[in-house]
């Protein structure tokens, strides 16, 4: 009922008589029962498993090799060498040789991986100025005290880039060589270029802009990072367009990874000449590895991935697996209630305690 003109009292906060404020809208309640309920459970149970099944073998029509060369071949005598922190400054190169039993059809990746290296730490993301990647002239002299301490050198020179992960950014190098059956070796092309993501090569990390300066001017009164063998401007000796804080490289690195064991792209194989055309023949490889990279003081490994993709990227078997005990769990629910259903209520009889 509507409130009275003049009403008082209990009967003054009265709602109005709506259909809305007095609950009289119609409403759909729908009535569960098993058969409603039950064809539901079997239909999502084989959804799932349908999925399941498609994304696993989608995922195995995938190849892959890992290669683990922290000591593997010739690298165990770089990896005692990293062990002494005089050794940084110094290259060390070493050799590993690997079958490719099976040909590598379509395009195929080249990853490196680290294992038990944590780019997730709160403190280590933040050690890093966003304003001096993305050009800004006053953060390249004056590098935000989220860098500390890696803002600035002992002689008070900025650092550019600053931070811990460009400091701390992966430096290892490979040359890939395939060793063919007539006995000639053939350097296996990669490229190195355009590899980063679309929105982080043009918009997130820009060089700054000064008229009539080379990239070695631009730079000139800041420092490497400490750890770094040469500085931001001369990252790529091939392509000096690939230089500064557009490099590939370091833009790969600087999208820190979730979890612990990770990889990132290095490169992507070159099909315009043969034998390379089609994929990586089968046969016999090396791979020549600038050893730079420390691993020893977290106690992690290296490793290099080869690996072709599909639409549904790379081998990940979690997402299959994941719709298929999702399935089991289903189905499992669906039986166990059809069963109830038999027993106790098919006859339309409700179950008695």
């Amino acid at each position: 009922m509507g409130k009275v003109k003049g009403e008082s009292g209990r009967f003054a906060r009265r709602p109005d008589n709506s259909a809305f404020k007095q609950q009289r809208l119609p409403a759909w309640s729908p009535m569960l029962t098993a058969n409603t309920v039950l064809p539901f459970f079997y239909f999502m149970a084989l959804i799932c498993m349908l999925l399941g099944v498609w994304l696993l073998l989608t995922v195995q029509s995938t190849q892959e090799i890992k290669l683990d060369y922290t000591e593997a071949g010739t690298c165990d005598i770089c990896f005692e060498k990293r062990k002494n922190v005089s050794y940084a400054a110094q290259t060390c190169s070493c050799k590993v040789v690997f079958p490719i039993e099976k040909a590598f059809k379509g395009d195929v990746f080249f990853y490196y991986g680290l294992q038990n290296f944590h780019q997730n730490l709160r403190r280590y993301m933040d050690s890093r100025d966003d304003g001096q990647m993305v050009g800004r002239k006053k953060n390249l002299k004056n590098p935000s005290s989220y860098c500390e301490p890696y803002a600035k050198d002992q002689n008070e020179l900025p650092i550019a880039p600053c931070g811990a992960v460009a400091n701390s950014i992966f430096n290892d190098s490979f040359s890939l060589t395939y060793h063919g059956s007539s006995g000639l070796s053939v350097p296996v092309p990669l490229l190195r270029e355009g590899i980063a993501w679309y929105t982080d090569k043009n918009i997130k990390f820009r060089n700054p802009k000064i008229d009539n300066l080379t990239l070695a001017q631009v730079f000139e009164g800041t420092v490497k990072p400490l750890y770094w063998q040469k500085p931001v401007y001369e990252l790529d000796t091939h392509n000096p367009t690939n230089n500064g804080f557009i490099n590939d490289d370091l833009i790969i690195w600087m999208r820190e990874a979730a979890f612990p064991n990770f990889k990132k792209l290095y490169g992507v194989l070159y099909r315009a000449n043969n034998p390379f055309t089609k994929g990586l023949p089968e046969g016999n490889y090396s791979i020549e590895i600038s050893y730079n990279f420390p691993v020893q003081y977290f106690q992690g490994r290296k490793e290099v991935v080869l690996t072709t993709l599909t639409w549904f990227g790379g081998q990940n078997h979690f997402l299959p697996i994941a719709y298929l005990v999702t399935s089991s769990l289903i189905l499992l629910i669906a039986v166990t209630l059809t069963v109830a259903w038999l027993k106790f209520g098919k006859n339309g009889n409700n179950m008695e305690e």
